[in-house]
C-alpha cells in the first residue's frame, strides 16, 4: 500500500468511529455528518509528503446574498476554507480543508476531521437558517 492509501486508511478507521464510510473506487472516502455530504481524498505530493484532503458540501441552491455573508463568515475559520460556487440553481457552499497525514493515527486524526465536519454543520446550520 503507497503512503496515500496509508493515510486513507488510518482515515476510515479515524471516521468510523462516529460515521458511516463508503470507499469510493478510487480508494477516496464518503461519508456524512448528519445533512452534511463529505470526502478525504489522499495524495502524495512528493516523497515523505502525504495531504489528505477533505471536502465538505456545506450547502447548496442558496440565494445568491449568501456569498457575502460567506465571505464574512469564512475570516471566523480556524478548519477548513469556505468557498461559494454560483450555478443556474442558486449558490453552492464548500469547505475545504487539507493538511499532511504522514504518521497521524486514527484518534488524534479523528479529532481533526470533526473538528471540521462539525465546523462545516454550524455553518450549514447558521445559513439555512439566514437564507432558507
Amino acid at each position: 500500500m503507497n503512503a496515500s492509501g496509508e493515510a486513507l486508511e488510518a482515515a476510515r478507521k479515524a471516521l468510523e468511529l462516529f460515521h458511516d464510510v463508503s470507499v469510493d473506487d478510487d480508494g477516496a472516502l464518503s461519508f456524512r455528518h448528519g445533512d452534511v455530504p463529505c470526502a478525504v481524498q489522499g495524495m502524495e505530493l512528493a516523497e515523505g509528503l502525504t495531504v489528505l484532503s477533505l471536502t465538505v458540501v456545506v450547502a447548496w441552491d442558496l440565494p445568491a446574498e449568501a456569498a457575502g455573508w460567506v465571505a464574512e463568515r469564512a475570516g471566523q475559520g480556524l478548519f477548513g476554507t469556505l468557498g461559494v460556487i454560483h450555478s443556474e440553481r442558486g449558490t453552492d457552499v464548500m469547505l475545504r480543508y487539507a493538511f499532511p497525514a504522514d504518521g497521524l493515527k486514527p484518534e488524534p486524526l479523528s479529532t481533526l476531521l470533526m473538528l471540521v465536519v462539525s465546523t462545516a454543520s454550524q455553518v450549514r446550520g447558521e445559513l439555512l437558517s439566514r437564507f432558507s
